[in-house]
């Protein structure tokens, strides 16, 4: 569907979290009024229809993925099974009956519980700002392939984690700095660098708004049962904590992460 350049520049004003999906309430309402066309007068009116029926909108949580299913180049580590697995999750904690309870008036959007995954550290789907953020992930390792000095893997690291030297047998890795893409791994022809473990990066507490923070990062690799786990313990602690709708990243403490982390 077509946008007016008015339309499409009130529309620049929406929050991006909820950008996407107000973008396509505006044209649905605009499809069904039988226009082809969004102007500025059907984003007005469907605004006005959108925040009165909000509250019944709302399902208490936002998940969202990036779009590596779709073929992206960038994939690490797919999290498509944990998408699935932890809408479940959501649906039986019911997080939004525990907001209907907690929460005094309307429910509006920024009182859903957001989780985010992308397949690698870009972070299309910035779970760096969600209460629940994961980022596939891969790290390589070295082995005992000859290296052919080819420098493909120094080239392709987009962190300069990499190293080479003329006299040196294999290349050398700053692991300290090592994003876990897995780009080196995919570049390398001798196979000198080859994948070690997989799993995915979790991160706990971001948050946009009047006080933004990124959300802090659990130190190791996890699978996507231990994700899936830390989740739960998440939603657990927020519904613990939370009262009139707080959200997790304003509860949550650098001391809280070890509560949620599951044991080894």
């Amino acid at each position: 569907m077509k946008w007016s350049p008015e339309a499409d520049k009130a529309m620049q004003k929406v929050p991006f979290f909820v950008r996407k999906k107000v973008r396509q309430k505006v044209e649905q309402y605009t499809w069904d009024k039988g226009k082809t066309l969004v102007g500025i007068a059907d984003v007005k009116a469907a605004k006005k229809k959108f925040l009165s029926s909000m509250s019944t909108d709302i399902k208490g949580y936002q998940l969202d993925r990036c779009f590596g299913a779709s073929g992206c180049p960038h994939g690490a580590m797919s999290c498509e099974g944990i998408m699935e697995k932890a809408e479940a999750v959501f649906m039986e904690e019911d997080i939004l009956g525990f907001l209907k309870k907690e929460v005094k008036g309307d429910l509006k959007y920024h009182h859903e519980f957001r989780m985010s995954c992308a397949d690698c550290p870009n972070g299309c789907s910035q779970p760096q700002i969600k209460d629940v953020g994961i980022l596939g992930a891969v790290t390589p390792r070295l082995t005992d392939e000859t290296c052919s000095q080819c420098l493909a893997c120094v080239a392709v690291c987009p962190d300069l984690c990499i190293s080479l030297d003329d006299n040196a047998k294999a290349p050398s890795i700053d692991f300290d700095a090592c994003m876990m893409c897995g780009k080196c791994i995919n570049a390398c022809p001798s196979g000198t660098i080859d994948e070690g473990e997989k799993g995915f990066r979790v991160q706990l507490g971001g948050r946009l708004g009047r006080h933004p923070r990124l959300a802090m990062e659990i130190p190791r690799l996890m699978s996507e049962l231990e994700v899936l786990e830390v989740l739960k313990r998440a939603l657990a602690f927020y519904k613990i904590h939370s009262k009139n709708g707080t959200r997790f990243s304003k509860m949550l403490r650098p001391e809280h992460i070890q509560v949620i982390i599951p044991a080894k």
